[in-house]
């Protein structure tokens, strides 16, 4: 109850909240400056503009956010989960300071703290942490250079490969070394990292020294023809892999491109993927290609966008042939096929067309229906986090099901974002092959403030 008067608390706020804040979803991307020339004297302004200099080029700026959100699932895990007939309740606290001194230095500070009840089992880390430094860096910035140490998120392109996990409880970080080059239409990132690995308890997150993650992004938008194109070169290194094919040391290389635009009419995003390297003895040889193209009829009342997403992502051929084809999606979002997040990025073809109709002016729904085929038959099935749901011995059917989902979203400001969601997931041959093979349905609420 003490929590549920909180967020109603936050809730009443908001009707002090006179500035119209530009949240991002990495928080450190905000940008507060702009208020040096505002007369006005409210408390919310002085949150998130706090001067500790007469020129007003030191400054302080503080944030943060509440998220809840409620699961229930009939057959979690396909029926081989344990029942919870009450569902369970997620909840998320964020807080950072943001110290700016002048236009050279800076530091960043964000807590996390990640709560779970009423899971049938005990939550994994990705649901519960109880409090830990989620991100701790400094920038060294000269002109159109900046240096980045410390504990940070990272977040490219789609994030297909590279993501904050936004949607699990828990979001992800890394122990992180980062060259920032940006000028003009052009960006370039350069980086070396340590995945920080989540733990349970009160500040015990810690460097994982088994995995290690660096590489290259550049971006480059107003191209003619192409609109905005990314490269990249990436590069992970873990000390214990698991994949159908075994255990043991991954050095795996991905090089990609990603072609995408936004225009009044027409979305495209179209991302393709090669990996190469080493996993124990084997030569690792594999790809993804991806597409989410869309189209508005800005002429309807309702908006509506009409599109298709569809991603071919390879699996393994053979066993024991000296060569690993399961594609690794590195650090991909948490909810790769909605919030159900019941598969992951490996050894999948799917087809997922979907439609998007604005009711009003904050407030959207969209309908989609995803259906999944293992790439390769000789290959199991995964999660977003890479484990190994079912092996791909028990049946030779490539058909894993179809997935229909109905969202819809409601913000009525900057601050608050409500969701609401039902999933039901049809199992097909090699679900029902593999296991329990039952049919899952999903409801999902989400209730999220930031300030």
């Amino acid at each position: 109850m003490k929590n549920f008067a909180f967020i109603l608390i936050l809730l009443a706020s908001k009707i002090c909240l006179a500035q119209n804040v530009p949240f991002k979803q990495l928080r450190y991307d905000e940008d507060y400056r702009y208020l040096t020339t505002d007369t006005s004297d409210s408390w919310y302004k002085r949150l998130k503009f706090a001067p500790v200099s007469k020129n007003k080029e030191s400054f302080f700026s503080f944030g943060g956010e509440v998220r809840y959100q409620y699961f229930h699932f009939n057959n979690q895990d396909w029926g081989a989960a344990p029942e919870k007939n009450d569902g369970f309740i997620l909840t998320r606290y964020l807080g950072h300071i943001d110290f700016h001194a002048g236009n050279h230095f800076r530091t960043f500070v964000q807590l996390q703290s990640s709560l779970a009840n009423g899971e049938a089992e005990s939550p994994s880390p990705v649901d519960q942490n109880l409090l830990d430094v989620h991100q701790a860096f400094v920038d060294l910035s000269d002109d159109n250079l900046t240096l980045r140490l410390g504990r940070q998120e990272l977040s490219y392109g789609s994030q297909r490969l590279v993501s904050v996990r936004e949607a699990p409880n828990n979001r992800q970080s890394f122990d992180a070394a980062k060259f920032m080059f940006a000028k003009g239409h052009s960006k370039f990132d350069l980086f070396f990292s340590y995945y920080v690995t989540a733990r349970p308890d009160i500040f015990d997150d810690r460097i994982n020294s088994g995995t290690r993650f660096w590489g290259a992004y550049s971006t480059f938008t107003n191209i003619p023809f192409l609109r905005n194109i990314d490269l990249y070169y990436l590069v992970v290194r873990k000390k214990t892999a698991v994949f159908e094919a075994g255990k043991g040391l991954e050095m795996r290389h991905s090089v990609g491109s990603r072609i995408w635009a936004s225009t009044t009419l027409w979305q495209y995003d179209l991302e393709g993927v090669y990996q190469f390297g080493n996993f124990n003895n084997d030569r690792i040889s594999a790809w993804t290609m991806s597409a989410n193209i869309s189209y508005t009829l800005k002429s309807s009342g309702l908006e509506p966008k009409i599109g298709v997403k569809t991603e071919a992502i390879s699996g393994d051929r053979q066993m024991r042939d000296g060569r690993l084809n399961t594609f690794n999606p590195l650090f991909p979002k948490g909810a790769y096929f909605g919030l159900a997040a019941l598969i992951g990025p490996s050894n999948l073809l799917d087809a997922h067309p979907y439609v998007e109709l604005n009711i009003s002016k904050n407030l959207v729904f969209t309908e989609d229906c995803d259906l999944f085929w293992r790439m390769s038959k000789n290959d199991g099935l995964y999660a977003v986090n890479g484990k190994l749901i079912y092996s791909g011995n028990p049946s030779q059917s490539r058909y894993i099901g179809w997935q229909l989902g109905s969202t819809l979203e409601y913000s009525p400001n900057k601050h608050l974002y409500l969701r609401q969601e039902l999933t039901w997931f049809n199992a097909g041959d090699f679900i029902r092959a593999s296991g329990p093979g039952k049919d899952i349905l999903m409801t999902g609420s989400t209730i999220t403030y930031k300030f």
